[in-house]
C-alpha cells in the first residue's frame, strides 16, 4: 500500500513540476508568432473534444437523429450562443432544454 502512495505522490510531483516548469519559463522565453497564434486555438480543440463525443456517440455509435436530445440541446445553445454572445444563458438554455427532452422522453 506505501508503493501505491509513494507512486501517486511521485506522478502527481512530476505532473506539477511539468506544467508549473511550462507556466513559469514561458515568461522567459520569446515563442515564435506563429506558435503563439495556435496556442490560441488549444482550448477551443480541447473542449471540442471533450463536448463532441458526449453530443454525437450514442452507445458507440454516432447518432446524427433527430431522437438525439443531447443533439438537439446542443444546437440549441449554440443558437444561444450566436445570438446572444452570453455564456451564462447559453449553458442555461442549452441545460433546460436537454433536461425538458429528456423529461418529454424525446
Amino acid at each position: 500500500m506505501l508503493n501505491l502512495w509513494l507512486t501517486l505522490i511521485v506522478i502527481g510531483l512530476i505532473t506539477f513540476a511539468y506544467r508549473f516548469s511550462l507556466i513559469f519559463f514561458l515568461e522567459y522565453i520569446q515563442l515564435p508568432g506563429w506558435l503563439r497564434q495556435s496556442l490560441r486555438f488549444v482550448p477551443i480543440a480541447a473542449l471540442t473534444a471533450i463536448t463532441v463525443p458526449e453530443v454525437l456517440v450514442r452507445s458507440g455509435a454516432l447518432t446524427l437523429t433527430w431522437q438525439n436530445e443531447r443533439l438537439l440541446a446542443a444546437l440549441v445553445a449554440a443558437v444561444v450562443a450566436w445570438r446572444t454572445k452570453n455564456i451564462f444563458l447559453t449553458i442555461a438554455l442549452g441545460m433546460v432544454s436537454l433536461y425538458a427532452l429528456q423529461r418529454i422522453g424525446w
